[in-house]
């Protein structure tokens, strides 16, 4: 999922393409992605952009007369500046902002349509969709931390809560927590105020670090490879690849339809966290630690290499 540092991006180069300028149609491809009913797409051609701002995960574009158009990329949905004949035609094609300069397109590559456009009128129906959480980057210590500990989540969760946090998903999450030197399931109603304030600092950094990078790619380009899994990134996806700080090998957990990584060496003092579905299978057998996990491992290389016995 496209998250802070994409969707600064992306606004910035929106900013480029589309502000001033007035759309021709909008044409809405898939019934699942528009989830308003009044404005109608009609009701936004000949309009201006006078505005493209980020709203938590979300792209807003505010058009003359008060107009807003929402879109929310969830996990597969991204964005693209095509020459003004592009055709919109095609199965991830979800709608299309024809303006006459370009196609501002809407891309889904999945079967779950989960990306949405809201077509709203006037500014309170925009901050409705407004989950409500700070901004992390210009939060004050003390802002950031009554956020974190406002409900008692383990620290993985409270990051990516929008209504605590604005912004933040699984991937930079898992980033900003390895930076920390913290466990995902640390709770945040027990950090003390140095690690409170080491993680706030892990985050500035993180972010301001990812967003400078993906800047720097995009080269005056409109973005087009925006993506959670990047070789560069410390722990997230790079499960069994080894911690560029400890040369450890990077772990993984699965919950619900998310995953957190995290190098054990340097966030759980060498413990290994239960993955629910393993620890379920294995019982007394799952590994504490790092150390056990080699042992077991080593031991069943050396039943697998062992020369067979018997008889016959």
């Amino acid at each position: 999922m496209p998250e802070l540092p994409d969707i600064t991006v992306y606004v910035e180069a929106l900013q480029e393409v589309v502000a001033r300028r007035t759309i021709r149609s909008l044409e809405v491809r898939s019934p699942f992605v528009l989830r308003t009913v009044s404005p109608k797409p009609d009701d936004f051609a000949g309009r201006a952009v006078i505005d493209v701002s980020r709203m938590g995960k979300r792209v807003v574009l505010a058009f003359d007369d008060d107009h807003f158009a929402v879109i929310h990329l969830m996990i597969a949905g991204r964005l693209h500046w095509r020459a003004p004949n592009a055709s919109a035609g095609g199965k991830m094609n979800l709608l299309a902002f024809r303006f006459g300069e370009g196609v501002l397109l809407l891309t889904e590559a999945s079967q779950r349509k989960r990306a949405s456009l809201h077509l709203l009128h006037g500014a309170d129906e925009v901050a409705a969709l407004d989950p409500g959480g700070i901004e992390p980057l210009t939060a004050t210590p003390a802002a950031f931390a009554e956020a974190m500990r406002r409900e008692r989540h383990t620290v993985k969760r409270a990051l990516t809560d929008p209504r605590l946090l604005s912004g933040i998903g699984n991937a930079y999450s898992d980033e900003i927590l390895h930076r920390a030197r913290l466990s995902p399931f640390k709770l945040t109603t027990q950090m003390d105020d140095a690690e409170m304030e080491r993680l706030r600092a892990a985050l500035v950094d993180v972010i301001g670090e990812w967003t400078d990078r993906l800047r720097t790619e995009r080269n005056g380009r409109f973005p087009e490879k925006v993506t959670a899994f990047r070789p560069e990134m410390a722990v997230h996806g790079r499960f069994g690849l080894p911690c560029p700080v400890c040369g450890a090998p990077v772990q993984r957990i699965a919950y619900a339809d998310n995953e957190a990584n995290y190098c054990a060496e340097c966030q759980t003092g060498g413990k290994l966290l239960a993955d629910r579905a393993l620890s379920r299978l294995l019982h007394e057998d799952w590994p504490r630690s790092l150390a056990e996990m080699e042992e077991m491992r080593a031991g069943h290389r050396a039943v697998l290499g062992s020369p067979a016995t018997g008889d016959g």
